[in-house]
């Protein structure tokens, strides 16, 4: 299969670009592995992540609590 893409900005061209030179590779194969990465069918799966998964699960727990108010203390004789 063929593409021709157009209005490719220059900050795009300019990172395929970079890519293919560290990869000593072609143009060509560092913009198909772009694409790839950028679809989700390279080897690396991409991870986005966006927590809604843990909103909503705070628990109360009296013995974080008691941490977090010693760590907030001040003990007047260790600033002498």
């Amino acid at each position: 299969m063929q593409y021709t893409i157009r209005n490719v900005p220059e900050s795009l061209d300019a990172e395929i670009r970079r890519r293919a030179e560290e990869e000593r590779t072609t143009l060509n194969e560092a913009a198909l592995r772009a694409l790839a990465k950028g679809v989700g069918l390279s080897g690396t799966r991409m991870r986005f992540r966006d927590l809604k998964d843990l909103s909503g699960t705070w628990k109360e727990d009296p013995d974080f609590d008691q941490a977090i108010a010693d760590q907030h203390s001040i003990e007047p004789e260790l600033w002498k």
